[in-house]
């Protein structure tokens, strides 16, 4: 098939999360499978530089925004077998520190025309290509406008020839909610802004429209897929979903394994296999000495990789340390996000300086450390779509310890559900004694050598391959194709 990716960030060239690590490892498995895979995505600041073999290409922009036009140009890059990804150079959106934010966590008060503008430009390349889509795939809210203005096109005369649309919602919190003066960015007439389409409570709703007019809706696991469909994590738009639950199907993310391998991880210092652990205890070691902390095989290490929002539990995630710590394990910690949380985390280390160490930002190399060198991975999410640290944790014989919610619960598996093939620890409550009682688990299963043995082959036995879940996307786009 010929499929064309849309995505605010896309891995190697830019990235905040898993929406990165999964639309790059999508496109890179489709293209190896046979299929012609293109990617649209944002020209980002850095991204000329690191990867100066992309090429202009002759389909410059000059597209309506509101009541201005705004002019941009395309980039391509043919990075792999089958895959050409197209950049989307707008400078005066895009040529920034970061994607989303200033360097204060703020959200860019222009990102209702940055991601329009982004949206127009994926519907204008699914339209113009010379090798037409087969399916426009679109990814979360930033790409979503181009649902809506695909549908009018082709309602309007003469102009009905975009590809059929297939919609992906890797966290339904984000919507990408605007006051309804952005609305006019759009060009789109009055009809699409009505409680039936784009509009929200008065406010303007990117993905709300997406899911309207997409012909196919996945989301990143099976449980998500039925838990947004509920009133507790629909975030305003079950009644939406349910409407459209016939066209709404739960895809699981796969992990990239050649990116995540720890036997030849570029990353680490010391490769390791199931058959030969001994790299991952020097990883530990290791990640022990770079996060300045006591160098101790004997003390198990726990980790944790991700955003610092409610979201990811760090509002219990701290006082379960805090009560948990005097039994003697280590905490590493990588990640950005609310300012409240930082310091949490900075007090935190300063009240327990020889078992807590955080690092705040972003660092690839080190997120693969963490994962090879942490004994237990913690990830007590109050709701999580898929999740990939959890999965990566399991390629790396990190045990997992995570809530009963969307991708964790059906990636782990508890001793209480699989005795024999249990590769985690779950739990249920969204309390911190409930995660208290996880890592007291956690620190039992340490002290049994054999067990924890157990757990750690099963984990790396875990098969979250690409491969198993391109063949279910491809049977969702000829769905839609249909």
């Amino acid at each position: 098939m010929r499929i064309l990716l849309a995505s605010s960030e896309v891995y190697p060239y830019s990235k905040t999360g898993g929406l990165a690590d999964m639309v790059g490892a999508l496109a890179k498995t489709l293209g190896r499978a046979g299929h012609q895979v293109g990617i649209v995505t944002p020209l980002y600041s850095g991204i000329r530089a690191r990867f100066p073999q992309i090429e202009p290409l002759q389909m410059p922009l000059d597209l309506a925004l509101g009541g201005q036009r705004v002019k941009g140009e395309l980039w391509s890059l043919e990075p792999s077998q089958g895959v050409t990804v197209y950049f989307v150079d707008q400078p005066g959106f895009y040529e920034r520190a970061d994607l989303y934010q200033d360097q204060q966590g703020v959200d860019y008060p222009d990102n209702a025309a940055r991601f329009t503008f982004f949206a127009k430009a994926a519907a204008r390349l699914a339209r113009h290509l010379p090798c037409r889509p087969e399916v426009l795939h679109l990814h979360d809210w930033q790409a979503a406008p181009a649902a809506a203005l695909l549908h009018h096109e082709k309602q309007s005369a003469g102009q009905g020839n975009g590809p059929p649309i297939c919609l992906t919602i890797h966290n339904l919190a984000y919507q990408g909610l605007f006051p309804a003066s952005n609305f006019g960015l759009t060009n789109l007439p009055p009809e699409y802004f009505t409680p039936a389409t784009m509009e929200f409570y008065g406010k303007m709703n990117c993905l709300k429209g997406a899911i309207v007019f997409a012909d196919v809706i996945t989301t990143v696991s099976p449980r998500y897929a039925r838990e947004i469909t509920t009133e507790e994590s629909g975030c305003g738009l079950d009644g939406l979903l349910r409407q459209r639950n016939s066209a709404l199907f739960g895809i699981l993310n796969g992990v990239d394994y050649e990116e995540w391998d720890p036997g030849g991880d570029p990353f680490l210092k010391y490769p390791f296999s199931a058959a030969d652990l001994s790299g991952k205890s020097a990883n530990k070691l290791a990640l022990q000495e770079e996060f300045t902390l006591p160098v101790d095989a004997a003390i198990p290490l726990f980790g944790n990789i991700g955003r610092l929002a409610e979201q990811k539990g760090i509002d219990i995630l701290i006082p379960a340390l805090a009560e948990k710590l005097s039994a003697g394990f280590q905490f590493v910690l990588i990640g950005s996000g609310s300012p409240v949380f930082q310091k949490a985390c900075e007090d935190l280390a300063r009240r327990f300086p020889s078992q807590v160490s955080v690092r705040f930002g972003f660092d690839e190399g080190l997120s693969h450390r963490i994962e090879a060198g942490s004994d237990f991975f913690l990830m007590p999410s109050r709701f999580e779509p898929c999740g990939l640290n959890q999965m990566y944790g399991l390629r790396y014989a990190t045990i997992p310890i995570v809530r009963t919610t969307g991708g964790l619960d059906d990636t782990v598996i508890d001793v209480r559900e699989d005795a024999i093939n249990a590769n985690g620890i779950k739990f249920e409550d969204y309390s911190a004694a409930a995660l208290a009682k996880g890592i007291e688990k956690a620190l039992a299963l340490y002290r049994a050598p054999q067990s924890f043995h157990q757990f750690r082959m099963n984990a790396m036995a875990a098969d979250f391959s690409w491969e198993r879940t391109v063949a279910d996307y491809v049977k969702v786009y000829q769905r839609a194709a249909r």
